[in-house]
């Protein structure tokens, strides 16, 4: 292992690794033989409501305890090692927890303090994790005065004040305005990227997932129903490219079609060139001058991932009738 923190999790080719999982609450079952591994980079955690999310954050927090199988966090045991699992893991939770009275920057060195980090050090690390986060002045005030994105930030600074190699943020973006928004996925981007951790997201926007995501996980009813990269979600099953143009797309469609290439046309004018090699790209410009089309945008075709995830939730609902 490349102890200590920072980019230690970059430093290691799989970071989770669950093998045939599964957790009871008496008669429920809540997680069904999941297995999985996840390596370094950010990986989206989705699914319905129900689906088991939520108990397996807590599982690999050690909350919970497995009814059966096994499993790995960062090279340690979940049966047996949770501390070290614990010690080396960032946790951003949905819910707020703050203790009413108790400004900012001491809610966060608290935590730091609960990390093993000295006194002073907690403090100076503190601040330096809210400078990070965007929280100026208001880190003085009592917690329970902040706005919802306010919390949200501060809950992400509680999180990365130890500097864990791995991060689980639940609902990170919820309540944030469009611009924090953008701030938060780039500080995950970074820290991800720049520092090497490795980041569990667990949300419900999908866009989040699409702008941040290198893989995605998708559960329902408590087994895994899918574990890829994202960009190999996104990949059609055969190439083709969307192309929108400056005025009537008619005429640069008749001649895509006279070159043999299947061409439909969309209500707003956006045409979708199916079966197309990435050469045909270079050629659909040349084709657009001749026939005195201007190209607006051209693109290759993606799978959307609202689609992949309803499909991965459509065909559990139809093996569990």
């Amino acid at each position: 292992m490349c102890d200590r923190y920072g980019a230690w999790a970059g430093c290691m080719d799989t970071v989770l690794k669950l093998d045939n999982l599964t957790k009871h609450y008496g008669p429920v079952q809540a997680l069904d033989d999941v297995s999985l591994s996840i390596g370094p980079g950010v990986t989206g955690l989705l699914g319905p409501n129900g689906a088991g999310k939520t108990t397996l954050v807590k599982v690999l927090l050690g909350l919970v305890r497995i009814t059966r199988g096994s499993g790995q966090v960062l090279g340690y045991d979940l049966r047996r090692q949770v501390r070290s699992i614990r010690h080396r893991v960032g946790f951003m939770p949905e819910d707020d927890c703050y203790m009413t009275g108790l400004p900012g920057v001491e809610m966060v060195r608290y935590l730091a303090r609960l990390s093993g980090l000295p006194s002073v050090e907690a403090l100076r690390r503190a601040h330096e994790i809210l400078d990070y986060c965007g929280i100026e002045q208001e880190r003085y005030r009592p917690v329970e005065t902040y706005s919802t994105g306010m919390r949200q930030k501060l809950k992400f600074a509680q999180a990365i004040v130890h500097d864990p190699p791995l991060l689980i943020l639940d609902e990170p973006t919820s309540g944030l305005d469009p611009e924090e928004r953008e701030a938060m996925l780039g500080r995950v981007r970074a820290l991800a990227r720049r520092a090497g951790k490795a980041v569990l997201v667990s949300t419900h926007i999908l866009p989040d997932v699409q702008a941040i995501c290198d893989s995605v996980v998708i559960l329902a009813q408590g087994r895994v129903r899918i574990v890829e990269r994202l960009d190999v979600l996104s990949r059609p099953a055969a190439p083709a490219f969307h192309v929108r143009v400056f005025g009537r797309p008619e005429a640069l469609a008749q001649r895509i079609r006279s070159e043999g290439l299947d061409v439909h046309q969309a209500a707003d004018g956006t045409l979708t060139v199916a079966n197309a090699e990435q050469s045909v790209a270079d050629r659909i410009w040349s084709w657009a001058r001749a026939v005195g089309v201007g190209i607006r945008a051209l693109r290759p075709t993606q799978n959307s991932l609202e689609e992949i995830f309803l499909q991965a939730v459509r065909e559990d609902d139809r093996a569990h009738p």
